[in-house]
C-alpha cells in the first residue's frame, strides 16, 4: 500500500488490484475489464472499494452483466481478523442486491501455491501429509510426548 494506491494479490491465476484511493473518477463505461475498473477510499478503519465497469462476460462468483456494481468493505477488527463483507448490484441478474461477510483470520500455517494445470497431483500429498501431521499429534497428545 501507497498513500495513493492499495495493491490487493488473488492467489487465484496470480492477478493484482491496483486499487486507487486518490479519488480519481471510473473509468468511462464504455472501458470495460474482466475485473472491472475499481476505486477505493478510507471510512475510518474500513477499506471501502468500489467497482463497476466488468464487461459481459464477467461471471464473479454469481454471475453478473455489464451493470454489475460491487462494494467491498475491508475491516481490520482484531490484530488476526479482517471482516470482509461485499455488496452486489445487478438490476439485470438479481431482483435485489444481496451482501456476503467472510471473516479473514490471520493464517499462520502454509498457504499453497494455487497451480491449475493437467497432471498437478501435488494436492493428493499435500493432503496425506496435513492428515499424517494430524494424527502424529493425536498420538502425541494421548502419550504426552511430542
Amino acid at each position: 500500500q501507497t498513500p495513493g494506491m492499495v495493491a490487493i494479490l488473488d492467489e487465484n491465476i496470480h492477478h493484482v488490484r491496483l486499487i486507487p484511493l486518490d479519488g480519481r473518477p471510473h473509468l468511462s463505461s464504455t472501458v470495460r475489464h474482466w475485473n472491472g475498473d475499481s476505486r477505493g477510499h478510507w471510512e475510518g478503519n474500513t477499506l471501502v472499494v468500489e467497482t463497476t465497469n466488468f464487461n459481459d462476460k464477467t461471471q464473479l462468483r454469481y454471475g453478473g452483466s455489464e451493470n454489475t456494481r460491487a462494494v467491498e468493505r475491508f475491516t481490520r477488527v482484531s490484530a488476526t481478523l479482517i471482516d470482509y463483507r461485499y455488496t452486489i448490484t445487478d438490476p439485470t441478474v438479481y431482483t435485489r442486491p444481496f451482501t456476503v461477510a467472510i471473516p479473514l483470520p490471520k493464517r499462520d500455517d502454509h498457504i499453497y501455491e494455487y497451480a491449475c494445470h493437467e497432471g498437478n497431483y501435488a494436492m493428493v500429498g499435500i493432503l496425506a501429509g496435513a492428515r499424517a501431521e494430524e494424527k502424529a499429534a493425536q498420538q502425541a497428545a494421548k502419550t504426552g510426548s511430542r
